[in-house]
Formats: C-alpha cells, sequence, structure tokens
C-alpha cells in the first residue's frame, strides 16, 4: 500500500480496508493456518513533520493446538493496534531506537508483515479445547479426551522415587 499522498500533506487522513494474503502463521515454534479472514482496517493520518498515525483492527480464525491435548482449536485472534511512525527516520535510526516497524519499506506499507508482527506480539499464551481438557497419558501418548489406557497412571513425586523403589524391593519376597 503506497502511503505517499498521506506523507507528503499534513492533516490528511485515509480509511482503507485492505485484503491480507498470507494464509499462515509461520513461527519458529510452529505453523498456524488461517482458517477465516477479514479484511484489515486501516486508518493512517499525518500528524505533521511526516509522523504517521496507524490504526489499524482485523479479526482472525487460526488453527491452534490445545496445550494439553495437541488437538487443534479453531482459535479467534482480534487485533487491534495503535502505532505512531516517524518516517524522517532512517532504517538505521529506526534499528537504533528499536523501532520494529520493518512493515514499511520508504513509503509503502506491507500490510501482511503488519498484521504478522501483531499476531505475534498478541499471540495467545495458552490455548485449551476445553477447560477439564484430560491431556495425554504421560507413559504412551494416548489422548485421554478420547478414552483411557492401561498405563499405570500412579503419579508420584520424583523426590520419592528411592522410597518406591524400597517398596518394589519388599514386594518381590
Amino acid at each position: 500500500m503506497n502511503l505517499t499522498d498521506v506523507v507528503l500533506e499534513e492533516g490528511k487522513v485515509i480509511h482503507r480496508q485492505e485484503d491480507i494474503a498470507i494464509t499462515s502463521f509461520d513461527f519458529p515454534f510452529g505453523s498456524f493456518p488461517i482458517t477465516k479472514k477479514h479484511p484489515l482496517t486501516l486508518t493512517i493520518e499525518n500528524k505533521g513533520k511526516k509522523v504517521l498515525g496507524i490504526q489499524g483492527s482485523i479479526t482472525l480464525n487460526v488453527m491452534i493446538p490445545c496445550a494439553r491435548c495437541l488437538d487443534d482449536v479453531p482459535t479467534k485472534l482480534v487485533l487491534d493496534f495503535e502505532k505512531e511512525v516517524d518516517m524522517k527516520q532512517t532504517e538505521e535510526e529506526r534499528l537504533e531506537a528499536l523501532d520494529e516497524s520493518d512493515f514499511l519499506n520508504g513509503y509503502n506499507l506491507d500490510v501482511d508483515k503488519l498484521v504478522y508482527g501483531e499476531a505475534l506480539t498478541n499471540w495467545p499464551s495458552r490455548v485449551l479445547c476445553k477447560e477439564d481438557c484430560k491431556g495425554l497419558c504421560k507413559v504412551c501418548g494416548q489422548n485421554l479426551n478420547r478414552g483411557t489406557c492401561d498405563c499405570d497412571s500412579t503419579d508420584l513425586d520424583p523426590r520419592m522415587a528411592k522410597i518406591r523403589d524400597i517398596f518394589s524391593n519388599f514386594k518381590e519376597v
């Protein structure tokens, strides 16, 4: 999206809806497909002295694995953001100021990078398929929401392992 007309005219405000091209969020910790996406709603304002105010919102449905059983969970990700960008700064000055506006290349706004960065900072820390999810068996990996397994479910404190060994030795006698 070209921002030249906004950057050159102080006080100018534009409202746009932009479609995003990304179909999944690919992070070092996994890839998460986007199942439904609405257009990105943007308001860009020249606040004077080549400072832009960028406001936006988008709602996405993303498949994220449950933190306990690893089943995919459809998760609604609502991103609302507000940024201020100084267009007078060079790339080096932005890096020094820790301004992470890699979504700007000259006077061009990359909406996909903007949404990706917002998703990364607003990613849910934990997603559950249901509040009482039983998770996976620690021994065989069976999804305990779907059925049980024949594994020993005694969950002892590992610090008590020596005492458990002593009792095991007495059972053999």
